[in-house]
């Protein structure tokens, strides 16, 4: 037998069995619901006639239902909803496998996978020369588009008139104009208010003046990682419907060597009015993330999430295993910890203490924007800190997560399993 990942929409997936999961409870995965969506609710009044509880380890086999292309489907049983996590996840296609293997299926098509990881991991790998920041705006339009989202995508003019100069300092040396993109999901009550997700989109990042050795710089086409997990979050719920309010907010520059580019000992002004020293150029993720965690205010947001390939410090702390945590409220970090347990999408919650804010005094300006080598990626979340002091705010280093080196070079799709599931969390209380 074949077994084939599809990454099209499970009522229009032409296979021989196509796999789709049911919790305990008769919960429906969110590939299920579409296509009990599209069979008239054919899967919801047969579990509401007790014929799938859900259970681990069971199955069902269904033939020629109504609405769908698939010649068959395959239900299998997902367990309680809140003790199913990466384990109970091999064992549920270990049964799979062994029911498909029973049947005369020579193919079939499961959903392990979420659009919004391949939207993610297309646009990191895509080359710096075609994913710049306008090629980002292009793809939030059309994901607006399909989705009936709102976007806007800010111009440098609009940003100069925002007084974004810290944004504006990264992009000085670069052709490429930068953008401001935000992108509004209101799946929720007009009151609530809205989770807002941060992604940094520096869509090449050479390191500036302070330019980086050049050996794998090809992989600093990944430096846009945080955007391009956003976008796929916000294509995620979108196909889901999730009943939640969510706003995208997406930086995007490059950071090029050029005779306009900063340099180090420059002092800029950020949106919030306070001003930074810039020693070194190649730290200039917090340098476009603190006007767009800035900018995020306007939303009147319950919870900020910024998305960052922040440090390299954060690879050397947890190598390619966890993503970096910071949280300015620690509910908020065990709710996003769990939610990377839950998906097998690992965060780490790491310390944001106020003895760690002094490495970033300056002698001539508010804060620079960097504290030393020690304590890298705490120092980077502080910086960041100083920019979220009216709302609930997480911060995830995703430098180590986010893509793989070596034969296996990639961008792995990471954050989106774990924003996805703690936004499904969220929709669910």
């Amino acid at each position: 037998m074949e077994f084939s990942i599809k990454q099209s929409s499970p009522e229009n997936q032409r296979s021989a069995c196509v796999v789709l999961g049911v919790f305990e409870g008769g919960q429906l995965s969110p590939a299920a619901h579409i296509f009990d969506q599209a069979s008239d609710h054919q899967l919801s009044r047969l579990i509401a006639r007790g014929d799938m509880t859900g259970k681990a380890d069971s199955t069902m086999m269904l033939h020629t239902l109504s609405g769908v292309t698939a010649e068959r489907v395959l239900l299998t049983g997902l367990g309680k909803p809140e003790e199913f996590n990466a384990k109970q996840f091999l064992g549920m296609l270990r049964v799979t496998f062994a029911a498909l293997q029973k049947t005369i299926c020579k193919d079939a098509a499961l959903y392990a996978i979420a659009h919004g990881m391949k939207l993610t991991k297309d646009l990191g790998n895509l080359p710096g020369n075609i994913c710049t920041p306008t090629y980002l705006a292009e793809q939030a339009e059309k994901l607006a588009q399909a989705h009936k989202l709102k976007v806007t995508v800010l111009e440098e003019k609009d940003m100069e008139k925002l007084g974004m100069h810290s944004l504006l300092s990264v992009t000085h040396g670069s052709r490429q104009p930068a953008k401001l993109i935000t992108l509004e999901y209101r799946g929720g009550d007009k009151k609530q208010k809205p989770v807002v997700l941060v992604g940094k989109g520096l869509t090449f990042d050479s390191g500036g003046i302070s330019l980086k050795p050049g050996a794998e710089m090809d992989e600093m086409k990944y430096d846009m990682c945080g955007a391009a997990s956003v976008l796929g979050t916000m294509q995620a719920i979108a196909e889901m419907s999730l009943k939640l309010n969510v706003v995208a907010v997406i930086p995007s520059s490059e950071n090029m060597p050029d005779g306009a580019a900063s340099r180090p000992g420059d002092i800029v002004k950020s949106m919030a009015g306070l001003t930074i020293e810039i020693l070194n150029t190649d730290a200039e993720g917090r340098l476009i993330l603190c006007d767009a965690l800035t900018y995020a205010a306007r939303f009147e947001p319950d919870t900020v999430v910024d998305i960052a390939t922040l440090t390299g410090a954060c690879v050397i702390a947890l190598g390619g295993v966890a993503s970096g945590l910071f949280s300015n409220q620690d509910q908020l970090a065990r709710d996003l910890a769990e939610a990377g347990e839950y998906s097998n999408d690992k965060a780490w919650h790491m310390p944001l203490w106020d003895e760690y804010q002094q490495q970033l005094d300056s002698n001539f300006a508010d804060m620079q924007n960097i504290g030393g080598r020690a304590a890298g990626s705490i120092t980077a979340a502080c910086f960041l800190s100083r920019f979220t002091k009216d709302y609930r705010w997480a911060h995830l280093d995703i430098a180590g997560t986010a893509w793989k080196s070596g034969k296996e070079k990639g961008a792995t799709g990471r954050p989106v399993p774990l924003l996805t599931q703690y936004l499904i969390n969220r929709a669910a209380k």
